[in-house]
């Protein structure tokens, strides 16, 4: 079963194609923000503590993902382009999986920053990431890392097999999904 890799920059919609994902082939979302959100109550993602659990809480369910063989999953994750160990970090998951005979694919998203803006302020977004709720802390920390890192990948850096780029800025998410199902050939499997 696969393992789908949705990255790119905060906000760029990665959760919400991952919920229609989801809904076309019954793979199993675990966006990036469920760990975080369990933590948060406790610890500050920003803090030590908080770091290391969610680290620890990724790394259990990414244990037991990788030894299910009857589901896919989605995994979405907000990937500081040449920060030390990201990539590291991103293909030792991959290789978990890889290794335990899944498939992986990659679906990187970007859009225009004032769309990430808006969609900063999406309802779907802020029901499900209870941290984002502060629009003036998230809108203000969004303008901040995004001076601070690169968050898409420049030609060529990706040569991952069963790579798909897309740039969502005018697309609905239900239409990124059907794009994403068509590429991978993930229609045929869908049970919704």
């Amino acid at each position: 079963m696969p393992l789908i890799f949705i990255i790119g920059p905060p906000a760029v919609g990665k959760m919400t194609v991952g919920q229609e994902l989801e809904r076309r082939t019954g793979y199993k979302l675990f966006h990036n923000h469920v760990p975080i959100e369990v933590v948060a109550p406790y610890f500050s993602y920003g803090t030590p503590q908080g770091r290391r659990l969610v680290g620890q809480i990724r790394r259990a369910f990414f244990d037991a993902f990788a030894a299910d063989k009857e589901n896919g999953y989605i995994f979405t994750f907000v990937w500081a382009f040449g920060e030390p160990g990201e990539r590291e970090y991103i293909d030792g998951v991959a290789e978990q999986f890889r290794s335990a005979g899944h498939k992986v694919y990659w679906v990187e998203l970007e859009a225009a920053f004032e769309v990430r803006l808006d969609r900063n302020r999406s309802e779907n977004r802020l029901a499900n990431k209870p941290t984002k709720r502060d629009l003036d802390w998230s809108d203000k920390h969004i303008r901040e890392i995004q001076e601070k890192y690169r968050f898409n990948s420049i030609s060529g850096e990706l040569a991952y097999d069963n790579y798909l780029r897309i740039d969502n800025s005018n697309l609905a998410a239900a239409a990124v999904a059907k794009k994403i199902c068509a590429s991978f050939d993930f229609e045929s499997k869908a049970t919704t």
